[in-house]
């Protein structure tokens, strides 16, 4: 164990994350030192044979009383990512899921986001959201705002002020013939994206982002997707948007983009495929699509329960997976009724057993694999796995105390069993848990769940 900076923080118990290699490690009986900047300075596995935990303890390293241990029905696992959801949507999910995208889309989506020229109303809304995903155990989130940019720059003091990492997007559209107030035109868009950007980048807030956000291409003219791929490349930012939801959709694109090849050319076109764009579904990308995703790094966010929910289609997230294509778990929120990823990793796990139905000779995803995609996997696809997304050295602690047997949490374990229940049962029970067997949440660091006084205001 290599000695760092000043340790404030140390934890000790069961440690369970992914890495590019193995899907799921297990780490018992581990021990992490958390340095003051909220860094992983120090990981030692199978302390009782060593010396480091008394050394730590001495205060060789330890400037700090602070010391953690885990009880047998608990583990730390790294915090989970939701690398696609609407945060104004929030205000009607659970409910509006009676039709398919774009006519969804049409009654209420527009109508409910343009409500957001209303700061009280966004203020109320986003506060909300943002403490349930991070209640839900959501320590880094992508969301889509709306076209207000005011609105939008709120949201992202909102997540800095609760705590939660996130890339922030103003949304952009400037052609919505079905909701003829809620549309920009292409120089306000490009103007107030600029503006959006600027300002957010003032405030340094040390984990809030700005994202470039065309809403997709059906709601954007050439124009103004080349203007957006132009000030993501000169800022250096990431790039958000949909692809391929539905057939609907893909068939609208053709119409509309004549001489693109496919619904990923015209983002290509536009340098808006590169190493830091996410896109969230995909169900109708060919083997074609996917390779040019693989070339420019370009990476998915795999939507199950919106897919599902607005009957729009099914991922195979095998063959993202066999181009090599980047991919992370997203709520999509309000097309997904949970703002939670462990539903979307129930959902992601379903969705492969469908498929495996359909076709037996189908290789289903494993547990391991979900586990993965909703936490280092989801880091990844928003190019930002050298800050966090599992417990290596060096990356910042975004984790999640996870208690099997929280008192009245869903999960109930047989009184012989526990505590002989090995850990590997215990881990896979969180198939079945929710935020009330989330004990704990932290974001480099700093315990941001339970919620301060002052983050209850």
């Amino acid at each position: 164990m290599e000695e760092s900076s000043t340790i404030e923080q140390v934890y000790r118990g069961t440690f369970v994350h992914s890495t590019p290699q193995t899907p799921l490690l297990i780490l018992e009986d581990a021990l992490l030192g958390v340095n003051t900047h909220g860094t992983i300075s120090q990981r030692q596995k199978n302390v009782v044979s060593t010396h480091c935990y008394t050394k730590l303890l001495c205060g060789v390293y330890l400037n700090s009383s602070l010391c953690g241990f885990l009880p047998c029905s608990e583990f730390f696992m790294p915090g989970m990512v939701d690398t696609h959801i609407h945060a104004p949507q929030y205000s009607y999910a659970g409910t509006a899921l009676d039709l398919p995208l774009l006519q969804w889309l049409n009654k209420y989506t527009f109508p409910v986001e343009a409500h957001f020229a209303d700061l009280k109303f966004a203020q109320q809304i986003y506060n909300q959201v943002v403490k349930r995903t991070l209640r839900n155990g959501t320590t880094t989130a992508c969301y889509f705002a709306t076209i207000h940019t005011d609105a939008s720059l709120l949201l992202g003091q909102i997540a800095n002020d609760l705590g939660q990492r996130a890339l922030v997007g103003k949304v952009c559209m400037d052609r919505n013939d079905s909701a003829k107030t809620y549309k920009e035109t292409s120089q306000e868009s490009q103007e107030e994206t600029l503006r959006f950007i600027k300002e957010l980048l003032e405030k340094k807030y040390p984990r809030v982002s700005p994202v470039v956000t065309p809403r997709f291409a059906l709601s954007c003219t050439e124009p103004l997707l080349g203007q957006l791929g132009a000030i993501a490349k000169n800022n250096n930012i990431h790039i958000q948007s949909h692809i391929s939801e539905t057939v609907d959709e893909v068939n609208v694109v053709k119409e509309l983009f004549p001489d693109s090849k496919s619904y990923t050319d015209v983002y290509n076109k536009h340098n808006l495929l590169t190493d830091k764009t996410v896109m969230a579904h995909g169900c109708y990308l060919s083997d074609e699509e996917l390779t040019l995703f693989r070339q420019t790094g370009a990476s998915l966010a795999h939507c199950p329960n919106s897919n599902v929910s607005l009957c729009s289609g099914l991922l195979d997230v095998r063959n993202v997976l066999k181009h090599k294509v980047k991919i992370g778990l997203g709520t999509d929120v309000a097309g997904g009724y949970s703002a939670s990823i462990l539903d979307a990793a129930r959902r992601a796990l379903e969705t492969s057993k469908v498929l495996t139905i359909q076709n037996p000779g189908y290789k289903t995803l494993t547990f391991e694999e979900v586990f993965r995609l909703a936490t280092l996997g989801g880091s990844q696809a928003l190019s930002l796995d050298k800050q966090t997304g599992n417990f290596e050295v060096g990356k910042d602690f975004d984790a999640l105390r996870v208690n099997v047997a929280a008192p009245g949490g869903p999960i109930d374990l047989i009184k012989d069993e526990h505590p002989k229940v090995g850990i590997w049962t215990l881990i896979i029970k969180i198939v079945n848990s929710d935020d009330r067997n989330i004990v704990e949440v932290f974001v480099a660091g700093k315990k941001v769940v339970p919620f301060t006084e002052k983050t209850q205001e």
